[in-house]
């Protein structure tokens, strides 16, 4: 059992997210991150998939009321257990009674803005439409279809059981680099009326930098920065639309759709965010700046099997670990 000592964190139990409902009105849900997720579940042994706690405000803390193994990735968190210092993307073993808290780095220096606190056997939530993850707009799944406030209390599959610990990865943001002018950028594809835009604007959608507004959240990014203009004015029936999806409304400032983003829509779509860099723009703070990097379909599918491959060299490294003789 984990109980929750914190207030106001906007901590959420998610997974890899709700698939097959879109027909039906339901969006996907899941971790900003899902690299980090699947990541961490795999240094413990559990499905990729496993639901896990997502925590992007700090500081957060918990309480282990029973032994459990736990694996913290995503962003740098300066962790406490108790008053002992944890690594990033590392397995530890928490006891009874412990409590574990996230905080920012000692200056403020955050990299990354979303934890991710898996535990072994993941955390046990039903599932709604087969998924754990929290789903806020419609206020179901995850714990009681709501962030985590104090006092509540959530079980671990395997509580108790025995788990290897004590190793850890180098995160894919230091093995997948990724970065345009010193800036964290993201792989996009134009999307269906990005022909409808100004030469101009689409030179400078590729050439600037773009800010992340304080207006974003796991809905959707809204983006500063040189206005999109159309060649001329765009009026579009609603249709569908997923995670990584790049409408302009009438402002011209783009909104990039998020994990909780709704599955229709009718601003213009100006392009796509591949599915092989949503974890990157998780990760990307409020108030930060990113680049965005043109690409066709052919480096899309050959960037998803990239990180693919990163998750099997993962397994690959967690599964040499368990098998090594355990050191008395």
């Amino acid at each position: 059992m984990i109980e929750v000592l914190s207030s106001a964190a906007l901590a959420t139990v998610q997974d890899a997210g709700r698939k097959g409902s879109l027909r039906w009105g339901v969006g996907t849900s899941g971790a900003m991150d899902n690299l980090a997720l699947a990541a961490g579940n795999l240094m413990l042994g559990n499905d990729p998939n496993a639901a896990a706690i997502e925590v992007p405000v700090f500081p957060f803390k918990v309480r282990f009321d029973e032994d459990c193994a736990f694996a913290l990735t995503g962003a740098d968190c300066a962790a406490r257990l108790d008053d002992t210092p944890l690594m990033p993307w590392w397995v530890h073993q928490a006891h009874a009674g412990q409590v574990l808290t996230l905080g920012l780095p000692q200056g403020g220096a955050q990299r990354g803005s979303r934890a991710m606190l898996c535990v072994a056997g993941g955390v046990d939530v039903p599932e709604v439409l087969g998924s754990r993850s929290t789903q806020l707009r419609g206020a179901f799944g995850g714990h009681e279809g709501r962030a985590l406030r104090r006092g509540d209390v959530l079980r671990a599959g395997r509580a108790g059981e025995t788990c290897r610990t004590h190793f850890g990865l180098v995160p894919p943001s230091l093995t997948l680099p990724l970065q345009v002018d010193g800036l964290p950028a993201v792989r996009v594809l134009p999307a269906a009326e990005y022909l409808g835009f100004e030469k101009s604007s689409r030179d400078a959608f590729w050439a600037g930098e773009w800010k992340i507004t304080a207006q974003s959240d796991r809905y959707g990014y809204r983006l500063e920065g040189e206005p999109l203009q159309p060649v001329a004015p765009m009026e579009i029936r609603s249709h569908g639309i997923v995670p990584g999806v790049i409408q302009v409304p009438h402002s011209g400032q783009p909104i990039i759709q998020m994990r909780d983003a709704q599955p229709s829509g009718g601003y213009p779509k100006f392009g796509t965010v591949i599915e092989a860099d949503l974890w990157r723009l998780g990760q990307a703070p409020i108030g930060s700046r990113i680049r965005f990097v043109e690409v066709g379909w052919a480096e899309a599918v050959a960037a998803l099997d990239e990180t693919e491959a990163w998750l099997g060299k993962v397994s690959r490294v967690v599964e040499l670990h368990r098998s090594a003789p355990q050191r008395n």
